[in-house]
């Protein structure tokens, strides 16, 4: 099993700007459930919170800076905010991979570099910080960290990367794409695409290459979840 390094270092103004005034905390956050021990407790319960703390300081960020949009668009921004890989990233920025608690095996996989890890890690620290010091310590520390990332280009305009990163953000599974009709002449074929998640079929697109009938159907999906959301 790995101990991480000194919390001291993470728990100082350089990284987090935020003290730990219970430091179990912080210790629990970097604690993967392959990590076992007596009394030791992971991190999976702080995920949980964590998680939806994000998303409401998100959420209340995002309508303040972007107050013309509407839900779905607000909806597909926060989402791409919010992807393992993104959430990854930030756990990076901030150091926390070499200071988790791994077991034997995960260590040696390289598990202080898997995104899913990196992403829970970070999550459960958010918790960590609602637990310890409320909502406003926890608000103030997510918004710093996400200040640079709020920026009128977070929205791609790639309908297929939207969509995927939106549909990561609540199932965690990648979308696939299968040609399922090819209509008309071959001077003037339309190809007829649908989107999978998780075996369901989501919508369907067309256009004059599988590319362009890729990008419409991944704008259907956007508009279905745009219409859940509503």
């Amino acid at each position: 099993m790995s101990e991480p390094k000194d919390i001291d270092d993470l728990n100082g103004l350089q990284l987090i700007d935020y003290q730990f005034k219970d430091p179990r905390w912080l210790e629990q956050a970097l604690t993967h459930k392959s990590f076992v021990g007596e009394g030791v407790s992971h991190n999976e319960k702080l995920e949980f919170l964590g998680d939806a703390v994000l998303d409401l300081v998100l959420a209340e960020l995002l309508l303040k800076k972007f107050d013309a949009e509407d839900e779905g668009d607000l909806s597909r921004r926060r989402a791409s905010l919010v992807n393992e890989s993104e959430l990854a990233a930030v756990a990076n920025e901030l150091g926390l991979g070499p200071r988790l608690r791994l077991g034997r095996s995960e260590l040696i996989s390289g598990g202080d570099k898997k995104p899913r890890i990196l992403a829970s890690a970070f999550e459960a620290l958010v918790g960590a910080l609602y637990l310890d010091g409320g909502f406003e310590a926890a608000s103030r520390v997510v918004s710093r960290i996400f200040s640079s990332r709020l920026d009128e280009n977070l929205l791609k305009s790639d309908d297929k990367t939207q969509f995927q990163e939106a549909i990561q953000s609540l199932v965690k599974v990648t979308p696939r794409y299968r040609t399922i009709a090819e209509i008309g002449p071959s001077h003037a074929r339309i190809f007829r695409v649908a989107v999978d998640v998780g075996g369901e079929e989501w919508a369907q697109g067309e256009g004059p290459s599988k590319k362009v009938a890729e990008q419409a159907a991944a704008r259907q999906a956007l508009e279905k979840i745009k219409g859940d959301a509503g």
